[in-house]
């Protein structure tokens, strides 16, 4: 068996394509295009890779978007200040700050004091406690890539067996708790599971979160499965590659993600998917078609 590659790339393409028309049809309605603003306290140079990232998307489906540099010596008052100011401008629909922050910052303190409905990267309490509800809420955006792969691939989940290997709160937590909203039947996995490749074998899709590079190997795979690859990781002797051994997997997987290419390119996609949701929702939601609103009159 040769599994089919899920080219990230493609489908980061498609929604795209369809975000454009969205923002488009949001500036019809408001007069402007929603507003993103991306904090950044100084000090972490991989941050600001992330941050033009962000930007260079963001410019390309129309979406007003600005970096706020602040000094690494910036007290918590003066930041807490800052995000008082974004949470209150009518103008910022959505607010992502920038991780690690310096160690006398508190992401608490962050997370606490961003107004959930501008928390596009899903970290404030209210908005991780809708998604352990069931409500609607915003949740960080790999996870939401996963699940727009998923999604889009037309990946069976009611009833399935999924496995996630990885029980950070960026992914494996909050991609569980979107797995159990579609039925799926979920074991979590992590450094202390054991039996590992026994629970592994089971999983109608499994999906690897751990930071371990090429941790996933053929004999971990049931055949014919969904593998997704969430893991980037950059090896000593240059390059880079995910937790899954793509070569030997994709002999045995029915789909499977390659990295790069795979979940990455979708990641910061779906950041802007949400910050979008979000300015559609501050204004009250999406206006129905002209005929609904015709046969409802």
């Amino acid at each position: 068996m040769t599994a089919t590659t899920i080219d990230g790339r493609a489908l980061g393409k498609e929604i795209r394509a369809e975000l454009r028309e969205d923002v488009q049809r949001f500036v019809e309605v408001k007069g402007r295009a929603p507003g993103l603003v991306i904090v950044r306290v100084e000090g972490d140079p991989a941050s600001g890779v992330y941050s033009k990232a962000i930007l260079r998307i963001a410019k390309d489906l129309g979406v007003e978007a600005r970096l706020e540099l602040l000094p690494a010596d910036i007290s918590a008052d003066e930041l807490h200040a800052a995000l008082v100011r974004l949470n209150q401008d009518v103008t910022v629909h959505g607010v992502i700050v920038q991780m690690p922050l310096p160690a006398h910052l508190s992401q608490k303190m962050v997370a606490e004091t961003l107004a959930a409905e501008k928390d596009i990267d899903g970290i404030s309490p209210l908005n991780t406690g809708n998604l352990f509800l069931g409500f609607p809420s915003f949740v960080p955006s790999t996870a939401a890539a996963v699940m727009e792969i998923l999604e889009r691939t037309k990946t069976p989940l009611q009833g399935k067996r999924v496995v996630v290997i990885g029980r950070s709160n960026v992914v494996g937590k909050p991609l569980s708790l979107l797995l159990l909203q579609k039925n799926a039947t979920v074991t979590v996995c992590h450094s202390r599971t054991t039996n590992l490749v026994e629970l592994t074998r089971e999983a109608d899709v499994l999906i690897a979160a751990v930071g371990r590079p090429n941790m996933v190997t053929a004999e971990m795979v049931k055949p014919g499965a969904t593998v997704i690859d969430v893991g980037i990781n950059a090896l000593p002797e240059g390059g880079i590659v995910g937790d899954v051994d793509f070569a030997s997997v994709a002999e045995v997987a029915g789909a499977v993600t390659p990295t790069p290419g795979g979940v990455g390119p979708l990641t910061n996609v779906l950041l802007l998917k949400q910050c979008i949701e979000a300015a559609w929702r501050q204004i009250g939601g999406r206006p129905r078609p002209a005929e609904q609103v015709s046969q409802s009159s």
